[in-house]
């Protein structure tokens, strides 16, 4: 039933996990896929030769606003077009309490830049493109710590992951009678090099014991679902925030 030929999608973060799965996912569909990452080397380039042809990667910086402009124009200028954003770069950074006043700071300014600013700028150059091209989608990505609250060192990421869904929820309400249709993805943890860190630190069964499935998700079981709702086949669920933390929080 999905199937993405003649369309593009851009991927912010498609060098991660979550954003690999995706593209590979979209392309196996038919698709094309516009992938960022910060940097064109490294796994972003793996990614780029896996998909040949039907990718294009395009680095930009997130925290410079005409970086993150650009990026939407140079994923335009591709095919001529692009049909559906997928707002999926994200970062997981400390911002202790107890930190000085300029570190804290530093950090909530940085985590506002890269997880709300620059997909509300991304948001709002979709919604003016698809205003004019006959519509569009929006797939945006949240979190649980947007309903449940985050560890004391993360309030910070918490904070913009409401944002992000109510971002997400106002773009359904509003333009939804210009053809815009918008949904969130609220993930628990997911086995990602974004979250090695943590893993090395408490062991992954401490994230697998959290969720009533007794396991943690992979990066496919996020893709699934982001794919589903870029597929234009959930066009009444628009904005809906999906939940994908194995139960680990239930609303």
């Amino acid at each position: 039933m999905i199937d993405f030929t003649d369309r593009v999608v851009l991927i912010t973060g498609a060098a991660g996990g979550i954003g690999s799965a995706t593209a590979e996912t979209i392309v196996a569909r038919g698709g094309k896929v516009v992938i960022h990452d910060v940097r064109r080397d490294g796994r972003l380039g793996d990614l780029q030769e896996r998909l040949g042809d039907s990718a294009h990667a395009v680095a930009a910086d997130l925290t410079v606003l005409n970086d993150v402009v650009a990026l939407w124009e140079q994923a335009v200028a591709w095919q001529g077009g692009v049909d559906v954003l997928i707002n999926n770069a994200g970062i997981y950074e400390r911002a202790a309490v107890d930190a000085p006043l300029d570190e804290w700071q530093a950090a909530w300014d940085r985590m506002v830049a890269i997880c709300l600013t620059a997909p509300a700028t991304l948001c709002r150059e979709a919604i003016k493109f698809f205003r004019g091209h006959g519509g569009g989608i929006i797939v945006n990505l949240a979190s649980r710590a947007a309903w449940r609250g985050e560890d004391a060192d993360y309030m910070h990421y918490a904070a913009t992951k409401a944002g992000v869904v109510a971002m997400t929820k106002t773009i359904a309400r509003q333009f939804g009678r210009d053809g815009v249709t918008a949904y969130a993805v609220a993930a628990g943890f997911v086995d990602t090099p974004f979250n090695t860190a943590l893993v090395q630190e408490y062991g992954i069964d401490f994230f697998a014991n959290d969720t009533g499935l007794g396991e943690v998700a992979q990066p496919q079981d996020l893709a699934n679902v982001i794919v589903f709702l870029a597929s234009g086949l959930a066009r009444h669920a628009t904005g809906a925030t999906i939940d994908v933390n194995g139960a680990s929080y239930v609303r």
